[in-house]
C-alpha cells in the first residue's frame, strides 16, 4: 500500500513538472509571437552574428582541404648536376627509394622537361632556336607524411641538396607552407570574431529577455507574493532565451547554406580557368546540429544571466 501510494506521489510530482515545463512553454511561444516584429529583428540579430563566424570557419575548412590537396601533390626537385646520365640518375633514385621520410621518386629525364616546359610556359618559338636541350636530369621526390612539415621538409631539402650528384633542390611546397600559415593566422583572428560575437548574442538575448522581465514586472511581484519559487518564474523567461536561441539558429543556418551555393558558382569560374573541379562542403548534419545546439546553449546563457541580474530588482524586498 504504501509503495503504491509512493509511486503515485512520484507520477505526480513528475505530471506537474512536465505540465509547468509544457505551460511555461507555451507561454513563452506566445509571448513572442504577440510581438513578431521586434521577435524577428532579435532573430535577424542573432542570426547575422552566428552566421558570420560560421560561414567564415566553412571557407577556412575548405582553404584546409584545398592546401591539404596540394600539399598531397607538392614536394622536392632535385635538379642533377649536367654530368650526371640517366644510368646514374637512375641509381639515385633508386637509393632515394629506400629512405623512410621519402615516399615516391619520379624520374624526369630532360626531354619530358623540356616537353612539360614548353606546354605550360608558351615559349615554344624560343626553345626552338635553342641549339640543345639545357634541362639537367631532375629527381621529383615526396616526402613521407611524417615529412611534410615545414622543420623536417627543409631537413630534407638541406640533406638532400649535399648529395653529390644534385646540383641544387627546389623546393617545391615552399609556397604551401605560406598559405598554411596564413590559414592558421585567419583560423585565429576567425575564433577571436566568434568569441566576440558570441558575447554579442550574450548581451542582444539578455536584453531581450531583460525588457520583457520589465514588462512583466507586476506579475512577477504577484507571484512572488502568491509564494511561487524562483525556478518557477524564472521558467517561462529561459524558454524565451532557448527559443531565441533555436530561431536564430535556423536563421543562420539558411544564411550560410545560401551563401555557400552562392560561392559555390563562383569557386567554378575560378576553378575552370585552372582546368580543375573544386566542390565546397557545406554544413553537414553534425555541423548543422552544433551550430543550432550552440545557439540555443547561448540564448539560455543570455537569458539566465539576465534573469539573475533582472529578476531580484523587480521583485520586492
Amino acid at each position: 500500500m504504501k509503495r503504491h501510494v509512493s509511486h503515485n506521489r512520484v507520477r505526480l510530482a513528475i505530471g506537474c513538472w512536465l505540465g509547468n515545463h509544457q505551460r511555461a512553454m507555451s507561454e513563452s511561444v506566445d509571448r513572442l509571437l504577440r510581438v513578431p516584429l521586434a521577435t524577428a529583428m532579435t532573430v535577424a540579430a542573432l542570426g547575422i552574428a552566428l552566421a558570420l563566424p560560421t560561414t567564415l570557419f566553412l571557407v577556412l575548412d575548405n582553404l584546409q582541404r584545398l592546401g591539404g590537396d596540394w600539399q598531397r601533390g607538392a614536394g622536392l626537385s632535385l635538379f642533377l648536376d649536367p654530368k650526371v646520365e640517366r644510368a646514374g640518375a637512375e641509381v639515385l633514385a633508386a637509393t632515394l627509394r629506400t629512405r623512410t621520410d621519402i615516399l615516391r621518386v619520379d624520374l624526369i629525364p630532360p626531354e619530358q622537361g623540356l616537353a612539360e616546359f614548353r606546354e605550360y610556359s608558351g615559349l615554344g618559338a624560343a626553345l626552338d632556336q635553342l641549339g640543345r636541350n639545357p634541362l639537367p636530369m631532375v629527381l621529383a621526390v615526396y616526402p613521407a607524411w611524417q615529412a611534410r612539415a615545414a622543420g623536417p621538409l627543409q631537413n630534407l631539402a638541406k640533406s638532400l641538396e649535399a648529395l653529390p650528384k644534385v646540383d641544387f633542390a627546389r623546393l617545391d611546397a615552399q609556397w604551401t607552407l605560406r598559405f598554411n600559415a596564413i590559414v592558421d593566422l585567419l583560423t585565429d583572428a576567425t575564433r577571436l570574431l566568434a568569441a566576440v560575437l558570441g558575447l554579442a548574442v550574450l548581451l542582444v538575448v539578455g536584453n531581450s529577455v531583460r525588457l520583457e522581465i520589465e514588462n512583466r514586472r507586476a506579475e512577477v511581484e504577484v507571484m512572488d507574493l502568491v509564494g511561487a519559487t524562483a525556478a518557477f518564474i524564472r521558467r517561462p523567461f529561459l524558454y524565451s532565451g532557448a527559443w531565441y536561441g533555436l530561431l536564430g539558429g535556423i536563421f543562420a543556418w539558411i544564411i550560410v547554406s545560401w551563401s555557400t551555393s552562392l560561392l559555390q558558382g563562383s569557386v567554378n569560374r575560378l576553378a575552370t580557368l585552372y582546368h580543375t573541379e573544386f566542390i565546397l562542403d557545406g554544413l553537414g548534419p553534425v555541423s548543422s546540429l552544433v551550430l543550432i545546439g550552440a545557439s540555443i546553449t547561448l540564448g539560455v546563457c543570455g537569458s539566465w544571466l539576465a534573469v539573475g541580474r533582472h529578476l531580484s530588482q523587480v521583485q520586492p524586498a
